[in-house]
């Protein structure tokens, strides 16, 4: 009769196989030029499926362990207190901004018709937490080539709603931290930077370097395939202040007055003798709510990838650097005559940023064509994407709006977001990309100008 295995010895041997198995059938695909690329891909080997696995045996499902490294480790590397793994970036962006709503900030708090300042040259969940709430988006233009909040703006869309700013750092460029800061503390406001597209971005500010998403009272980040390192969904959302930390946990477990994690009881030891609203004395703490708020946490298995892809990101970030600079040079040094940067608007990093690009965007000029720069590069293999939505006040969910004049202000005009809508899009930089990729990705971008 075979000795039974230990449980130990059995998940070692199913752990062992998947190794073998990503090994074998998941090694990446050798690129052939003429094959798609991509605007962006999953980058990841066996230690990803080893720990989704590992995390499967172990059947807690819901955020556990991995939860726990993960949020130690992701706020360890961004050298902040406090960090809360979430489902996706955009439910990121709802808790940062819900967060700024809770009664506990007193005069501080967001309030229905208060006035956040943000763009409308962007991703719409950026913005579509400030309308769900009902306070009021005020959109200010952005520049070309950095695609970031026009700083000259600012002052123009100041009122006495206003309570906080809430922008992102486009495809990975770093808004002009300095000026936004400086801005936010003359006028007691709140920043929340979604960092959702720049991970691994940094910003010097004051001799002072430090990553973006630090900088404000929160930062948010999405970990879908797409983005610098990913869960497949996930996000989340990071501070150094503790009362925004404890405001983002209790939205993000259903508005819970309670701060003891899952399957762990009466970590205060006060469970049973409060006193909170009109509830009886004693009222079971962990069914006392704070908040009116959501379920938004990941799963464990979620957590387990990204406890992987963060021990491979700073590599990540390295590859996106390398490979937007040989991209960018590579069409500087076949603009011999001109006709490149006569046509193209080529991006520009922010002054005192160093990106980690989550793109290359290109802003067509002169009477060029985006859509057949686009289709040229599509028929020839390569993917493009419009810079998010473009001017987010001309889609349909803001029709209503629109009509009424009513729940949005826009502050001087969107000369340069129009733009963006009309001319701009943009390329991949992902770190799965080759140099044969970025070369000839560079040959069709001087095609599809040459053929304009």
């Amino acid at each position: 009769m075979m000795n039974q295995k230990t449980k130990q010895q059995a998940q070692e041997e199913i752990l062992n196989l998947v190794k073998d198995y990503c090994n074998t059938y998941h090694n990446p695909k050798e690129y052939h030029e003429g094959d798609r690329i991509p605007y962006a891909s999953r980058v990841y080997d066996s230690a990803e499926m080893v720990n989704l696995v590992d995390s499967a045996l172990e059947f807690w499902l819901t955020s556990g362990r991995y939860t726990d490294q993960f949020e130690a480790d992701f706020a360890k590397y961004l050298g902040v207190k406090h960090c809360s793994l979430v489902n996706s970036g955009s439910s990121a962006n709802l808790l940062a901004f819900m967060a700024l709503t809770s009664p506990l900030l007193g005069e501080r708090a967001i309030r229905r018709g208060d006035e956040v300042i943000t763009v409308a040259a962007g991703f719409p969940t950026t913005v579509a937490p400030v309308i769900q709430y009902g306070a009021v988006p005020v959109f200010v233009d952005v520049t070309i080539p950095q695609y970031n909040i026009d700083i000259n703006m600012l002052e123009a869309a100041i009122s006495d709603r206003t309570k906080a700013v809430m922008i992102a750092h486009t495809l990975g460029n770093p808004f002009d931290i300095k000026a936004v800061s400086a801005f936010c503390k003359k006028h007691n406001l709140w920043l929340v930077e979604d960092n959702c597209d720049a991970l691994g971005s940094t910003y010097t500010l004051e001799g002072k370097t430090g990553l973006t998403g630090t900088f404000g009272d929160i930062g948010t980040s999405s970990f879908y395939p797409p983005h610098h390192m990913t869960m497949g969904e996930g996000g989340a959302v990071y501070t150094n202040n503790a009362l925004l930390h404890k405001c983002v946990r209790s939205f993000r477990d259903w508005g819970r007055d309670c701060v003891c994690p899952s399957g762990r009881d009466n970590l205060c030891g006060h469970r049973f003798d409060g006193q909170y609203g009109e509830l009886p004395k004693g009222y079971d703490h962990k069914y006392v709510y704070s908040h009116f708020g959501y379920n938004l946490k990941a799963t464990d298995m979620q957590a387990a990838i990204g406890c992987a892809q963060l021990e491979k990101f700073p590599s990540f970030v390295e590859r996106r650097k390398y490979n937007f600079a040989r991209l960018k040079n590579g069409l500087l040094a076949a603009d011999q005559d001109g006709r490149i940067t006569e046509k193209l608007i080529l991006p520009v990093a922010c002054e005192n940023a160093d990106p980690s690009w989550f793109g290359f965007p290109i802003t067509c000029q002169n009477g060029v064509s985006r859509e057949k720069i686009v289709r040229y590069l599509e028929e020839h293999g390569v993917q493009t994407r419009m810079l998010f939505a473009g001017n987010l006040t001309k889609h349909p969910c803001f029709d209503e709006m629109r009509t009424s004049g009513e729940g949005y202000r826009i502050v001087g005009t969107l000369k340069n977001t129009d733009r963006i809508m009309m001319d701009t899009f943009w390329i991949g930089v992902y770190p799965g990309m080759t140099d044969e990729m970025i070369d000839y990705m560079v040959r069709m971008m001087v095609e599809a100008v040459n053929a304009q």
